[in-house]
């Protein structure tokens, strides 16, 4: 039995980028609170930059840009892995 030969066309950059960045900042609020509900981000910013003066809210904002990025990351591998072979394969004979 043979594949059809229909593929879905690209869908738009937007559509793309969104489904990338949105979900994965949802999920990167939600793993921000949950790790400085037991961390303090002034205590890990005098273990980690101890030159540094770091406030709370530049804690949670670093701490929230770091997740975003790491699960954006997770995204955009899972979107890679799902594209359609035939894109990278050339027609089928």
């Amino acid at each position: 039995m043979s594949a059809p030969d229909f593929d879905h066309p690209p869908r738009p950059l937007v559509q793309r980028v969104g489904a990338i960045l949105w979900p994965s900042f949802f999920a990167a609020g939600v793993a921000t609170m949950v790790f400085f509900a037991f961390v303090d981000p002034t205590e890990l910013g005098r273990i980690t930059f101890p030159h540094v003066e770091l406030t709370r809210g530049v804690g949670y904002t670093i701490g929230f840009f770091t997740f975003w990025l790491a699960t954006a990351s997770s995204s955009l591998f899972t979107w890679i892995l799902l594209r359609p072979s035939s894109r990278f394969n050339g027609p089928r004979r």
